[in-house]
């Protein structure tokens, strides 16, 4: 990979916005209930499901059910579920190192172990535009792309060299012709195709962490985030008690969705807001 060049640092400070919005900005669509343990949504609104049998549930915009996964005896739960291509999603299984393949109907088509490439300590994973996959490998402190076979087929430079620490990110995402790596202490480091270095958004603690079409969402505590990144401003929301409680958000580009334990009983649930 090419070597980075300047880095531009993007700053909150630039443009800071919406401070003052309040609940009012949240206005609830409906509700899903069932058993759930984790969820994940992709650009389409899709809605895909880890349950407590480690099966994922696929469901469309209006709630419909569309796909069920039940090869779930092989690698247990999933450690990451990667739907930023709703056409190909990902499951990684960070214990075994392995990375399954599944179309947009959840059948399982591929699976790669890592391993046998000699990638040992893969931290994070994200699809590529070209449909091959991103890994940062904690063992050598790179960013590599390897293909449908686990091969290397490009990487950066060693972190502790390229940027004098060693990070230790937890999201890539590959969005609009640029990867972002993010760590919750350095921020977020963002790279063109290359591997060139391009940027250093300084976002840091933020969890719930996604990118998303122009916008990096996340949240602290009782606020929500939403950075767009062309102009560097930043959206702030103070969200009510029932909201910031939740056990986890998701985002797409105008929805905000919300995992909540115990809301009928013993049943989890997803509460899904329109984000004004």
């Amino acid at each position: 990979m090419k070597k980075p060049g300047i880095i531009w640092l993007g700053f909150f400070l630039l443009a800071v916005s919406g401070s003052a919005q309040s609940d009012s900005a949240f206005r609830l669509l409906r509700t899903m209930k069932g058993d759930i343990v984790d969820f994940t949504v992709d650009n389409l609104d899709n809605i895909y499901l880890l349950t407590s049998r480690n099966q994922i549930k696929k469901f469309n915009a209006n709630g419909d059910s569309i796909a069920v996964y039940n090869d779930i005896k092989k690698f247990g739960q999933a450690t990451l579920i990667d739907v930023s291509n709703p056409l190909k999603v990902l499951l990684y299984y960070r214990d075994f190192a392995t990375v399954v393949m599944l179309d947009r109907f959840l059948n399982a088509v591929n699976s790669i172990d890592l391993r046998k490439q000699n990638t040992f300590q893969a931290k994070a994973i994200g699809q590529s535009y070209d449909n091959k996959i991103w890994v940062y490998d904690e063992l050598v402190n790179k960013l590599i792309k390897v293909d449908e076979d686990g091969k290397w087929l490009q990487e950066t430079p060693d972190f502790r060299l390229l940027l004098g620490v060693a990070p230790s990110p937890i999201k890539i995402f590959d969005e609009n012709r640029y990867v972002y790596v993010y760590d919750s202490i350095y921020g977020v480091y963002v790279f063109d195709y290359y591997g060139g270095l391009k940027n250093n958004i300084m976002i840091n603690h933020w969890q719930n962490f996604k990118v998303a079409g122009k916008y990096i969402f996340g949240s602290r505590s009782d606020t929500l985030f939403r950075y767009e990144i062309s102009t560097f401003r930043l959206d702030e929301w103070k969200m009510p008690e029932q909201i910031y409680k939740s056990k986890a958000f998701n985002f797409s580009s105008s929805r905000l969705y919300a995992m909540m334990t115990a809301c009928n009983g013993t049943e989890n649930c997803i509460r899904i807001y329109s984000l004004r």
